[in-house]
């Protein structure tokens, strides 16, 4: 299996521009290749490098309205080939077709098209075909190409284009293939996700989830294991605010705490959870009343918990919250005074829930 693989042409299509001309600079610093369609082409031209249209590559037009680009074979067999092959050598010589060593695609926006849109003709259109189909094949044929799919890892490309003078190692191409995988699977998860709720389908014969690393916590729930946490958003939609990193039994907590306040009457409800169990919850006519209340449902168990609040928190309550020893509170907002009050207590987390939080409409139980 060949380690060092030299790049000698590229095909480039991104939606992230950001870090295009570092890119090309240190691709044409090796004199690497370039082909590239639509607004990328347009884009490189304007930084004044050179690169080949698609079109002039494959000798095929686009086709369908820009829907048929890079579905050619002369694209795929240059991924595709296995260069120890002598037999895929022969088929590339006889076709008269180039090797391709470098995929930087990015895919069609989906995700934040159907935030934003409900024109269903627009989302269809937002499905990448011809993305996906590139990075799969790289990804595949990773012992001679490497594929780059987020543009976070941009500058790690260029650091290792330079490491090996405009060559690449197998093991930073295995890391990018294993990240190019994910990000089709994640993609397609979306759409299917996506096409099953238009269509109100509950139960569908195959049933995929997806989620972003949030962050990778210290330890599971005991300390012999690990643990990280997802989100099915950009983010996790909590802010911490104090206190020490959140553990995998704080999370587990400060989610169960959740679906019990979600569901209490708005800004009258307080909730207190330890190890993943409610030892006391209440209403009142405000918020010191109802976590006097749910104190008093076991004054004991709380020890150590999690409070969580409906409504904002004010000094009154922290001045309270502050005496017992607990793990986090949890609330929508905290004005400043509750806030200097907490700041006493060094390790206690305070945990502010945004306002674009809400709870899955689907509970999935894994056994």
């Amino acid at each position: 299996m060949k380690n060092i693989v030299k790049i000698k042409r590229a095909l480039i299509s991104i939606s992230d521009k950001s870090l295009l001309k570092s890119l090309l600079s240190v691709l044409s610093k090796y004199k690497i290749e370039i082909i590239s369609s639509g607004k990328t082409y347009k884009k490189i031209k304007k930084f004044g490098f050179k690169s080949i249209e698609i079109s002039n590559f494959t000798g095929s037009n686009e086709m369908l309205g820009g829907r048929v680009k890079t579905l050619h074979p002369k694209i795929h067999a240059g991924i595709l080939n296995i260069r120890s092959n002598k037999s895929h050598r022969l088929d590339l010589i006889k076709n008269n077709f180039k090797e391709i060593d470098l995929i930087i695609v990015n895919f069609y926006p989906f995700e934040n098209v159907i935030k934003k849109n409900n024109n269903f003709k627009s989302i269809i259109e937002n499905i990448d075909i011809g993305g996906p189909t590139l990075i799969r094949a790289a990804a595949k044929n990773f012992v001679d190409v490497m594929v780059i799919t987020n543009p976070k890892n941009y500058l790690h490309v260029i650091n290792e284009i330079n490491k090996y003078q405009g060559s690449t190692s197998l093991n930073f191409r295995k890391q990018m293939a294993i990240n190019a995988f994910n990000e089709i699977a994640n993609y397609d998860c979306i759409i299917a996700n996506y096409f099953n709720d238009k269509f109100d389908v509950k139960f569908p014969n195959k049933k995929t989830f997806t989620g972003k690393l949030v962050e990778n916590l210290r330890y599971g729930e005991n300390p012999h294991q690990e643990a990280a946490i997802y989100s099915n958003e950009n983010n996790s939609n909590i802010k911490q605010l104090h206190g020490k990193k959140l553990s995998f039994n704080n999370y587990n907590d400060i989610f169960s705490a959740l679906m019990i306040s979600k569901s209490l009457p708005k800004n009258l409800g307080t909730v207190i959870v330890k190890h993943a169990n409610p030892c006391g919850f209440a209403v009142g006519d405000n918020l010191f009343e109802a976590y006097t209340k749910a104190v008093s449902c076991d004054p004991v168990s709380y020890f150590g918990g999690i409070v969580g609040f409906n409504h904002k928190v004010g000094a009154e309550v922290a001045k309270k919250l502050v005496k017992p020893f607990l793990e986090c509170i949890v609330a929508p907002d905290f004005d400043s005074e509750s806030l200097e009050i907490f700041k006493s207590k060094k390790n206690l987390r305070l945990i502010k829930i945004e306002d674009c939080f809400s709870l899955s409409k689907t509970m999935i139980k894994n056994v």
